[in-house]
């Protein structure tokens, strides 16, 4: 059989508007899957992000939907917002061709502009269970004939608490739809899941040596809490990335971090939950136009985020699982590319390490940063060679550590003001400190590209 779309059952007008994007040859998911679903079968995909999973059940959706029906035919239910402006991107590229009518079904947009939209001839809907739901308790959406159903990045919307919300979805669906689940692992509540909703499944993984993509190099930088700003900075400029996430733990985190990073001359950009969905997708289309390099995100914000040239993934905080940390990783090695994940270890972050160490199945190489002293000279050496100033007198309790005198910096910190007198530039910065997020005005980074 060759190696193509056409052969794997695929119209020759989609094959050709697949030339014309540059994609030629199936994935591994893709050749396992696509035929699968063209019978009818209903599957549960392993595979992570990054390895074709989303055109595995796009094509066989385009080549099933009858367009001259009136009723919702195809849905796909995403855990985050931005995975469902994602893959309706993807599916609008190929919609066309085939007069398949789309609506994205996500919270921050306006829901009266989606009702009407639904009063139209909508064939597929894309969308986050709390939208999905929503719709449903308005009646302003109806699955009662719906054919066929995607559960994509299903281990996540486990993780993020939307197990309740997919199951109510699920039963006002028909019994014999066509069921596709797509999860890069397989946790026993997504298990729990299938052997519910789905009939006679047929289990298909992508092929990959390790649970984790191959073509990812992963490093521990070991660390300590208050060194671990000082850290990143030294790994961005050592590793020099093309485009980078950088994931913290918390939206306060996410915002510290990313202030101090902006004051030390960094590209950067801040994506949580917080913002506004037009603040979000501002963001996001700069990143993907490489207006910004550097974006510091929590786990839920660039969940399932695929963006071509992700070079680097820093995980400034250690995730607490592996599943967590699979998904993080594989923003990057995509589509055979090759990546960088380097996760900032801890003494506390010790046993997270293990856990996620275990459930990879590979101990990941371990890099210890320079000494306090070195990186000292080293940064002032920056200052001299770069141009960026003259030489400065090294801060006192930057020398220590983020220490120096507890009592004075605490004095300081409540002042706003740093120990010779001098007005801070962001008290919030100072206050990070403690976290290993400390604001330093005695080097610099370089203006942002």
């Amino acid at each position: 059989m060759k190696n193509n779309f056409y052969s794997l059952g695929i119209s020759t007008e989609i094959v050709d508007l697949l030339k014309e994007n540059g994609i030629t040859e199936p994935t591994s998911i893709q050749r396992q899957a696509i035929p699968m679903l063209l019978m009818g079968k209903d599957i549960i995909a392993q595979a992570q992000t990054g390895t074709g999973k989303t055109l595995a059940f796009i094509l066989p959706m385009m080549e099933k939907i009858d367009v001259n029906k009136t009723n919702v035919q195809a849905l796909i239910i995403t855990p985050t917002r931005e995975l469902a402006i994602q893959i309706t991107a993807e599916t609008k590229k190929l919609a066309a061709e085939k007069k398949v009518n789309i609506l994205a079904a996500y919270g921050g947009q306006d829901v009266e502009q989606q009702i009407r939209k639904l009063k139209g001839n909508i064939h597929l809907v894309i969308g986050t269970p709390g939208r999905l739901l929503d719709h449903l308790r308005r009646k302003s959406i109806s699955l009662a004939q719906l054919e066929m159903l995607v559960l994509d990045e299903a281990d996540q919307m486990l993780h993020m608490g939307f197990l309740k919300e997919v199951e109510d979805i699920l039963r006002q669906t028909p019994k014999n739809r066509h069921t596709m689940l797509f999860s890069a692992t397989m946790p026993k509540g997504i298990r729990a899941i299938a052997s519910r909703y789905m009939k006679e499944s047929i289990h298909i993984r992508a092929q990959s040596k390790n649970i984790t993509l191959d073509e990812i190099k992963q490093i521990v930088i070991e660390t300590t809490d208050r060194g671990k700003q000082d850290a990143l900075c030294k790994a961005i400029d050592e590793y020099k990335p093309f485009m980078a996430i950088i994931f913290c733990r918390t939206k306060r985190r996410v915002t510290a971090l990313n202030e101090a990073l902006q004051q030390l001359g960094y590209n950067s950009d801040e994506l949580h939950g917080d913002l506004t969905q037009a603040k979000r997708e501002k963001v996001m289309n700069a990143f993907r136009k490489i207006q910004i390099q550097l974006l510091v995100a929590t786990d839920v914000a660039a969940r399932g985020l695929d963006i071509e040239g992700m070079t680097h993934i820093f995980n400034y905080d250690i995730p607490q699982d592996a599943e967590s940390y699979i998904h993080r990783i594989g923003r990057t090695g995509r589509a055979g590319q090759s990546g960088v994940a380097i996760t900032f270890v801890t003494p506390r972050d010790r046993e997270a390490l293990s856990l996620i160490e275990k459930g990879i199945d590979m101990q990941i190489e371990r890099k210890k940063i320079a000494k306090e002293v070195d990186r000292r000279e080293s940064k002032l050496r920056d200052v001299e060679t770069r141009g960026y100033g003259k030489k400065k007198p090294l801060n006192s309790a930057r020398d220590k550590g983020f220490g120096g005198n507890k009592t004075s910096d605490k004095r300081s910190a409540r002042s706003g003001k740093a120990k010779d007198g001098n007005r801070r530039p962001d008290n919030k910065i100072a206050k990070g400190k403690s976290r290993g997020m400390a604001n330093s005005k005695t080097h610099h980074r370089g203006k942002k590209s």
